[in-house]
């Protein structure tokens, strides 16, 4: 798993963990290192009094000044276990040499085990490691002139190895066992420190979901009270997300009151409308049905009248159902067959303009939603027109009905100029007027892609447009 996708909680025991871990490493090499120290400091203490009994006449009986015997007096003491003792004439010549084995036998060191302590030993006391290998190992031995005499004393270095290795042991073992017990009480007390804060993300999450882009929103949920204390860094946080919810809340329900309103004031004042723009429309037809002199200038303007009360009337019936359609208005729930109604749209387009060429391209013999049959026959009706408003003369449409999976899909495509990009992303938008490749006539609204959006989003469907130079696509979803 990718570091940065870690969860918090993740993070602190990790984190924390590791801390602890360098700690016992940096305490366990600091311990070793001071105990080595002390027990090599203790065998050199031993080495420099095994090097000044050897070089005491009496240190070896059956010696002194004037005769250095080549043997040792039985009578003298026994060697210690792992002690080494070397004797070396001012000629150079070894006098006595042997190391204490673990089993007290004596054994002389070899010509090579001489020369690799002579090469290695300076003969100042100073004490020095030196490794024969072998059942020897490493000895401590330092050395000392007497009388042109060359004496070397040593130690073994085992005890020091064996207690070192145990030590690192013993700390290897504690160090993990304390570790794991430290993780383990850290997760625990990192997950109950942070339960607060998961409170407080469960609620951000559960706030999410909800759908706040239209109509009445309710946003109940809240962070507890004991999980927004002002002492704690959780609790700020708690406390400031009550606060935006709050104020998110607020503003929700400005925004639906005002929406209300716009669409309160749309509806009655189209709906009001509607009898003046009859009434205007009948008196324009009744004077230009009577036989009475008129000037062409009257008959222009009452044609112009009664054109224009008509191109009204349309435009608040639009505006009418849009504001229905925006209140939540429930439609009509029946079966609806697809197939036939988008036959009656292309036989109602090609007798209103024959200056397109029409097609039809039905894939399944019988494709059928549930819906409003006449708001979707509008959808139909609204994206055929815009094909025909919005293309020159021999332009081909095509009106393609197909089943893809449990939708039904609807798609209008024709080989016009195509649209503006930039006009694209607001095409759906009431109003939006497009480049002059595609300007509405004064018959048009502006309203009819917006009104085939809003009922197709009623029936829970999608629509969507391709657009390039000699292709346009608009695409209606269906549910089955």
């Amino acid at each position: 798993m990718s570091r940065r996708r870690w969860t918090l909680r993740r993070r602190l025991v990790v984190g924390t963990s590791l801390l602890v871990a360098v700690a016992f490493i940096v305490m366990s090499l600091a311990t070793i290192i001071a105990l080595r120290s002390f027990a090599l400091d203790r065998l050199d203490q031993q080495v420099r009094e095994g090097l000044s009994f050897a070089v005491n006449r009496d240190g070896f009986p059956g010696r002194d000044r004037g005769d250095r015997a080549p043997e040792m007096d039985a009578t003298g003491p026994a060697m210690r276990i792992g002690s080494l003792q070397v004797l070396i004439g001012s000629d150079g010549t070894v006098q006595r040499s042997g190391y204490t084995g673990a089993d007290g036998t004596v054994v002389p060191l070899s010509e090579d085990q001489i020369a690799l302590l002579r090469s290695s030993v300076p003969a100042d006391r100073t004490p020095t490691t030196v490794d024969f290998g072998g059942s020897i190992g490493a000895i401590r031995a330092a050395a000392a002139d007497d009388d042109g005499v060359t004496v070397y004393a040593g130690s073994s270095e085992a005890d020091v190895t064996a207690t070192t290795s145990a030590l690192i042991i013993i700390l290897v073992a504690v160090s993990a066992a304390t570790l794991l017990v430290a993780v383990l009480g850290l997760s625990l007390f990192v997950r109950r420190s942070l339960r607060p804060l998961d409170r407080v993300a469960e609620v951000a999450q559960r706030v999410s979901t909800l759908s706040l882009s239209a109509g009445t929103v309710d946003i109940p949920d809240r962070v507890a009270d004991s999980d927004t204390d002002p002492a704690t860094e959780v609790g700020r946080v708690g406390s400031s997300l009550n606060d935006l919810l709050g104020h998110v809340q607020s503003s929700l329900s400005a925004r639906e009151h005002s929406e209300e309103q716009l669409r309160r004031f749309i509806a009655d004042a189209s709906h009001e409308l509607r009898t003046p723009l009859s009434s205007i429309r009948g008196y324009a037809q009744l004077s230009l049905g009577e036989d009475a002199p008129m000037t062409p200038t009257q008959a222009r303007s009452f044609d112009r009248i009664e054109s224009e009360a008509r191109r009204m009337a349309s435009l608040v019936d639009d505006l009418l159902l849009l504001a229905r359609l925006d209140a939540g208005q429930p439609l009509r729930r029946d079966e609806v067959e697809l197939t036939l109604l988008a036959v009656d749209a292309v036989s109602d387009a090609q007798a209103a303009d024959a200056t397109h060429e029409w097609r039809l391209d039905v894939t399944d013999d019988l494709i059928s939603v549930t819906g409003d049959e006449n708001r979707l026959r509008q959808v139909v009706a609204n994206l055929l027109r815009n094909a025909q408003t919005h293309t020159p003369a021999g332009t081909t449409v095509t009106l393609s009905l197909a089943l893809e999976g449990a939708e039904a899909v609807l798609r209008v495509a024709d080989t016009g100029p195509g649209i503006d990009p930039g006009v694209s992303e607001r095409l759906f938008d009431r109003f939006a007027r497009g480049d002059d490749s595609r300007n509405r006539d004064a018959g048009s609204t502006g309203l009819g892609l917006s009104i085939a959006e809003a009922i197709t989003a009623a029936h829970g469907g999608s629509i969507s447009v391709e657009s390039v130079p000699g292709r346009t696509v608009f695409e209606v979803r269906l549910p089955g």
